[in-house]
């Protein structure tokens, strides 16, 4: 059992948590990153937009690989007003799909409870 400072700490992790529904139907854990100061780590799969329009998904070996996806994320921190991380990164095998289902993504309104 956790203490008082574990409970409020895993509920402020899940208050940052975001459910996006990409193109296939498949529904993502997002973690909310502050725009003007993430970092991406090597394995980390991100997501900038504005509003709920999704602008760039990829990730820090995207921007060095690939001068196309540069200009893009470059584009999206100018006109972006979210950042996300991927909550679990997928399998190397899966990236590509999941980039793709990301671009088509909308947040999914979620029920709230009375």
């Amino acid at each position: 059992m956790g203490t008082v400072a574990d409970t409020a700490i895993r509920s402020s992790n899940a208050a940052r948590q975001n459910r996006w529904q990409g193109r296939s139907g498949h529904v993502y854990g997002l973690v909310t990153e502050n725009l003007s100061s993430f970092a991406m780590d090597e394995a980390g799969l991100y997501l900038v937009a504005k509003g709920s329009h999704v602008l760039w998904v990829g990730s820090a070996a995207d921007l060095v690989a690939d001068p196309m996806s540069r200009s893009r994320f470059r584009l999206a921190l100018d006109l972006g007003d979210r950042a996300f991380r991927l909550a679990a990164p997928p399998p190397e095998t899966e990236r590509w799909t999941t980039i793709w289902d990301l671009e088509g993504a909308e947040p999914r309104a979620e029920a709230v409870a009375a």
